[in-house]
């Protein structure tokens, strides 16, 4: 079961971005294996729908954890439906926040911690 971290960038050293839906890339870490690969997020650019497409990314890819900032309600919906374990408020690097959710510092996510037009706010 691989854990997914919305990222800035490709890899470990990269920044954590609190925006699931909008985020650039999904950094994606085998725990069993070690690997680490990253994809595009393809829900960064969409017009709409951005937190759907992005759930559906990840759940393709594999992943059976997601740590992130904020999930609005369609997303989480997709999110719970695929079985994926979401955690929330992740800050600093990919790295940092492999090592939170190792350490099982962080909590489970139950619902959307966001609004729907929240999405649309790329900083």
């Amino acid at each position: 079961m691989k854990i997914c971290i919305s990222a800035c960038g490709k890899d470990l050293d990269s920044e954590v971005d609190p925006q699931f839906g909008r985020c650039n890339y999904f950094v994606l870490i085998d725990p069993d294996t070690g690997s680490v690969t990253s994809i595009i997020n393809p829900g960064s650019e969409a017009s709409g729908g951005a937190g759907i497409r992005a759930a559906e990314a990840i759940a393709c890819a594999g992943a059976g954890i997601l740590l992130t900032g904020s999930v609005g309600p369609k997303s989480f919906s997709i999110l719970s439906e695929a079985g994926i374990e979401t955690y929330s408020g992740i800050r600093g690097t990919v790295d940092f926040a492999l090592k939170e959710y190792k350490s099982r510092k962080l909590a489970i996510l139950k619902g959307p911690n966001t609004s729907l037009s929240n999405g649309m706010k790329k900083s």
